[in-house]
């Protein structure tokens, strides 16, 4: 009988929500003279907080609670973990770009904890409509911070791509819930691979798993339903895009694992063929696409589009070894996009003062530390041995050669290939000799916050690159929580 109180089910998500209900009363009793970013720290505290109420969670037994809709497992509390610590540096880096006299500071801070709420849910909820409002709360607070410079044309640009865009999305993955349910008659993840497991497959199941792909598809950015990446990287602020390229793909990316193993399996002839060549898809896509741009923050958003193809990889796999490697390098990918993105606020500043590769000639000279953490962050992104970027790649590309996969395998080191042409191009440029007429020259010095957020994410990405072994039995103990997916490919 399971005797943990229900609210310690969802302990981090309740400490979220408290501390954004916070920032909304403190923020408009404040003086107006008066800085917002103590509402920074304040949410720091609070995500902190939820940090600690997931360890936790690692203690409780493997429970659901409020009517089975929310399940506490290795799994869950692995992304919450993961989410706690992307967003503490995302607001780490927040607090260090953002102007002191903005006005709606307090605003930006209640919304990242309130969507980290919503990622949360995602995460833990083995109930269909749960996700969806999970997935729903996370959408509406990143379409108002991917427009949130308001003063630049290019932010209402971003905010409005980003929801139209993300509203078909939502649309789609919404759709195909409801024909989920209108073939099994039940929403329970559980429930779903119950009635799915004889050998008449309803042709709506099928439908509904395209349905649900397309819209997962879309939340990670993965060919071809990345064509709202680059712009939408462009026009929000540098941490929110830090935070919008991990965090809300690794709760993306976790639904689809429980979606897809825990209640498809039975349908894996369908699925498998199809994340194969959305993956062979998005590597190629991401790289090719990187390879033409100047743009820096563009660059990175095809980047992102090739490594959401290098995770999907590993869903092909079939087995506990691939849902391990896939958590292993969403954890690996957000310390090294969550840092260099942290740089990339630092360098230009909430206005995107530097937007080009050229513009960072030099940056190696006028800021040791953040052009030496930005050329590490690159380098682990390439894959180089003892970055976590490496031991990622590794993982990944042997569960599918070990499930069979050798041309998928093929393509990914290939594109890796590709990818450490750009990459080395900014690096590059950071060792440049500058420019005496360079904008560099405007850089001030880094604050406690950003130095603490990139110190924690080089040390994360170092961790992972040399002794993996830690995370990588706490992503093998949350895959054990699946059944095993056996089949003849």
């Amino acid at each position: 009988m399971n005797t943990v109180p229900q609210i310690f089910r969802i302990l981090p998500e309740v400490i979220l929500t408290v501390t954004g209900v916070l920032i909304m009363l403190i923020e408009p009793v404040m003086p107006k003279s008066a800085s917002r970013k103590s509402m920074g720290w304040l949410s720091v505290l609070g995500t902190l907080a939820a940090l600690g109420a997931s360890l936790w969670q690692y203690q409780l037994p493997v429970g659901t609670a409020y009517f089975g809709t929310i399940q506490t497992d290795a799994f869950s509390v692995f992304f919450h973990v993961l989410i706690c610590s992307i967003v503490l540096v995302s607001l780490l880096a927040a607090i260090s770009s953002a102007p002191r006299e903005m006005d709606t500071l307090g605003e930006y801070f209640g919304l990242v904890v309130f969507g980290a709420v919503g990622m949360l849910f995602m995460t833990s909820a083995v109930e269909l409509l749960v996700v969806f409002i999970g997935l729903e709360i996370s959408s509406i607070s990143t379409y108002i911070l991917a427009a949130f410079r308001r003063k630049s044309a290019k932010g209402p640009e971003a905010g409005i791509k980003y929801l139209l865009l993300g509203s078909f999305a939502t649309a789609f993955f919404l759709y195909g819930i409801a024909m989920l349910f209108g073939a099994t008659g039940t929403t329970v993840i559980s429930q779903i691979a119950d009635r799915l497991g004889s050998s008449h497959l309803p042709l709506l199941a099928v439908a509904g798993l395209g349905m649900i792909l397309i819209g997962i598809g879309f939340k990670v950015s993965a060919a071809p339903f990345q064509v709202w990446t680059p712009d939408v990287y462009e026009g929000s602020p540098s941490p929110v895009v830090g935070l919008m390229s991990t965090a809300p793909k690794a709760a993306a990316f976790a639904v689809l694992l429980r979606i897809l193993y825990g209640a498809l399996p039975t349908l894996h002839e369908y699925w498998v063929p199809l994340l194969w060549w959305l993956s062979a898809l998005s590597m190629t896509v991401g790289n090719l696409g990187a390879l033409r741009q100047r743009n820096v923050k563009r660059l990175l958003a095809y980047s992102s589009i090739a490594h959401a193809g290098y995770l999907l990889a590993a869903f092909t796999a079939l087995s506990a070894d691939g849902i391990a490697a896939a958590s292993f390098y969403a954890v690996t990918y957000a310390a090294m996009n969550v840092g260099i993105f942290a740089v990339v606020s630092y360098a230009g500043g909430y206005d995107d003062r530097l937007t080009l590769i050229e513009d960072y000639r030099g940056l190696a000279y006028r800021a040791p530390v953040m052009g030496g953490a930005m050329a590490f962050f690159l380098m682990s992104l390439i894959g180089i041995p003892f970055t976590g970027g490496f031991f990622g790649k590794f993982y990944v590309f042997s569960a599918a050669l070990h499930s069979g996969f050798l041309w998928l395998g093929i393509i990914g080191l290939l594109n890796s290939g590709i990818g450490a042409f750009y990459y080395l191009r900014l690096i590059a440029a950071l060792y440049s000799k500058p420019s005496e007429a360079a904008p560099l020259n405007q850089i001030p010095r880094p604050s406690f916050a950003l130095l603490l957020g990139v110190f924690l994410t080089v040390a994360a990405t170092l961790i992972l690159g040399i002794v993996p072994g830690r995370v990588l039995a706490m992503a093998k103990a949350g895959a054990a929580t699946f059944y095993s997916v056996s089949a003849s490919k």
